[in-house]
């Protein structure tokens, strides 16, 4: 486990959770320059040329071969629910649009990369649940889902100084102790930071936008329509499903507000039982590696602090519980939510995280259900029925 400690207020808080962290005593809250997680002005239609992307994502298989789909704006827009069962590797415009419009009603399938995966199907899920319906999408789930809002699914963008300005990180350190040494884990280029704003993968904003550099202010480029405002209330608690790895927020009334993809903790150190409370809230932390903890990979025995930013090890949240080592908090690798394990704590997207961080505030309950064994079991068995419908 990781553990916290705090520094003079000019040093923000100090996180030791890689995926784990101790709770802080005290939180000294910093805000989050450029409104990284806030949504851009849009316009609410698009109009221009049909650009056809052509979308080469090489087979896993040993022969190497490339499959290839076409793709553009008008057909993401135009897409409508049918029964084809979507290809788990190639971005379609179906999925795309079923994603952005699971994001605008606060159901987020994670990152936005126009792919079957498991995130969006857990948000359909609970977006059917929610309306009493099938676990899966089906035309009348397909046609409430459409009608929550008007506005289309991919929009053009306007780039603006703040968005295309470092400065940049010219490469990730890929060693923890390398990063110390950085005045802030900043982004490593204009299109993550651009791909992050607008919940997007680098890979589908790239091929949305071909030959595009994304380093000039004032140029048009397509994005995902995505949602900008925050949940319409507070948070009065918070249930943390550990098999499903999702996290659902409720509101006074016990109403659902959203609910959110997450990794929370593995068989080999789970994430917390019962109900904990949030004790603290911070934007924009900054992480002290513990060496007590012995992570695998690094070598440091001194303790160490890592400056703030979207690709500090905690992402731009820290939600702190009350129990020693466990929090709520961000990622800088947002299409790995859900996807891998974590040393106990619950990380989402940056984005999820900002706006769950909106709402949250001290003392407000954080149930914890479900099991990592039970999970890891119904992993496995999905990936088994894959297979064999392959």
């Amino acid at each position: 486990m990781g553990g916290l400690k705090i520094g003079p207020a000019s040093a923000g808080l100090f996180s030791d959770c890689m995926a784990s962290a101790k709770a802080p005593k005290s939180v000294v809250e910093r805000s989050i320059a450029g409104g990284i997680a806030a949504g851009a002005s849009m316009n609410s239609s698009f109009a221009g040329p049909k650009i056809l992307i052509w979308i080469m994502v090489a087979s896993l298989g040993a022969s190497g071969i490339a499959r290839a789909a076409s793709i553009d704006a008008q057909a993401i827009n135009d897409a409508q629910w049918n029964e084809k069962k979507p290809d788990r590797s190639t971005i379609e415009p179906l999925m795309v649009k079923m994603q952005v419009l699971l994001d605008r009603a606060h159901f987020s399938p994670g990152e936005i990369d126009g792919k079957a995966g498991e995130n969006v199907e857990k948000a359909i899920a609970a977006y059917a649940r929610a309306h009493g319906a099938e676990s899966g999408m089906t035309s009348a789930l397909w046609k409430e889902l459409s009608q929550t809002s008007q506005e289309l699914a991919i929009v053009e963008h306007e780039l603006s100084t703040d968005e295309v300005k470092g400065p940049f990180l010219q490469k990730m350190p890929p060693k923890m102790e390398d990063m110390k040494d950085l005045d802030r884990l900043g982004y490593t280029s204009a299109k993550e930071k651009i791909a992050e704003r607008f919940h997007m993968s680098p890979e589908l904003l790239a091929v949305l936008n071909p030959d595009q550099s994304f380093d000039k202010p004032g140029g048009t480029i397509l994005v995902a329509n995505v949602a900008s405002e925050d949940l319409n209330e507070k948070a009065a608690r918070i249930e943390v499903d550990k098999t499903k790895q999702i996290l659902q927020v409720f509101g006074k009334s016990q109403n659902l507000l959203a609910v959110y993809p997450v990794t929370a903790g593995s068989a080999e150190k789970p994430a917390p039982d019962g109900v904990l409370k949030v004790v603290s809230v911070s934007k924009n932390p900054t992480y002290r590696y513990n060496p007590d903890y012995a992570f695998k990979g690094v070598k440091s025995r001194e303790p160490f602090t890592i400056k703030p930013g979207p690709n500090n090890p905690v992402g731009l949240v820290w939600i702190g519980l009350n129990k020693e080592g466990y929090g709520i908090h961000g990622t800088p690798e947002p299409s790995k939510v859900s996807k891998t394990e974590s040393h106990g704590c619950i990380r989402l997207t940056n984005w999820d995280a900002l706006q769950l961080a909106s709402v949250v505030s001290k003392g407000i309950s954080v149930e914890f259900t479900g099991n990592e064994k039970e999970r890891a079991s119904r992993s496995n068995g999905q990936m088994s029925k894959r297979k064999k419908t392959r």
